[in-house]
């Protein structure tokens, strides 16, 4: 079977549009799949998960100046060994280890120079900036309800619960000032790391009543 040639030149102009509207089609889809990712990309910065990039050493040797993590806004009740950011006491977000959480009385410390929680002491070697200690001076402090204390990994380095006993809560945050918990570190990659609870916090912490 043969085609008329001139036929063939009639349904030219017909395949031009059909490969012209399916161009427009394809880019049309594809603009409309760029535009539902940013959606989606900025939904969950605002609703689930944050950056922030570490900005001192008052957290090292767990995380160090210039690193980046993640923070999750949904991370449910905040516990004793979370990692947060908050609106900390200059309104400035900031990062700490939660030590102890509303009804808690954390006291440094004991005969083995530890920090206590309800008198149970915490081995925080796992954390601890090795060529630092617990607290420098000695403290005990009883939780309010709703509220944290807080402490950085690099306790000499680090302006936290003991250094601002003149705030409301007599140092300790609140629990609706937590953004959220940090839970992995993401850059550089050669630190990428998953921050997960320590195992000393595993403990059964009776509270003070």
């Amino acid at each position: 079977m043969t085609v008329d040639p001139e036929a063939e030149k009639e349904n030219e102009p017909e395949k031009g549009k059909k490969k012209k509207a399916a161009g427009k089609g394809g880019l049309r889809e594809s603009l409309f799949l760029l535009v539902c990712g940013v959606v989606v990309a900025l939904l969950l910065q605002a609703f689930v998960f944050q950056s922030f990039w570490i900005p001192s050493e008052s957290m090292e040797n767990t995380l160090v100046e210039h690193d980046r993590v993640i923070v999750n806004k949904l991370h449910g009740a905040t516990e004793r060994g979370d990692i947060v950011v908050f609106k900390g006491w200059n309104n400035e977000d900031t990062i700490k280890r939660v030590i102890g959480i509303g009804g808690d009385t954390v006291k440094c410390c004991d005969a083995q120079k530890r920090i206590t929680v309800n008198g149970v002491p915490i081995d925080e070697g796992a954390y601890l900036h090795p060529d630092d200690f617990p607290s420098g001076d000695p403290f005990e402090k009883v939780v309010p309800p709703g509220r944290l204390w807080v402490m950085g990994d690099h306790r000499t380095a680090s302006a936290d619960s003991r250094d601002h006993e003149l705030h409301e809560g007599e140092g300790t945050i609140s629990e609706d000032d937590v953004i959220g918990r940090a839970f992995a570190i993401y850059w550089p990659f050669s630190r990428a790391a998953i921050l997960s609870t320590p195992e000393t916090f595993t403990k059964s912490f009776t509270k003070v009543r």
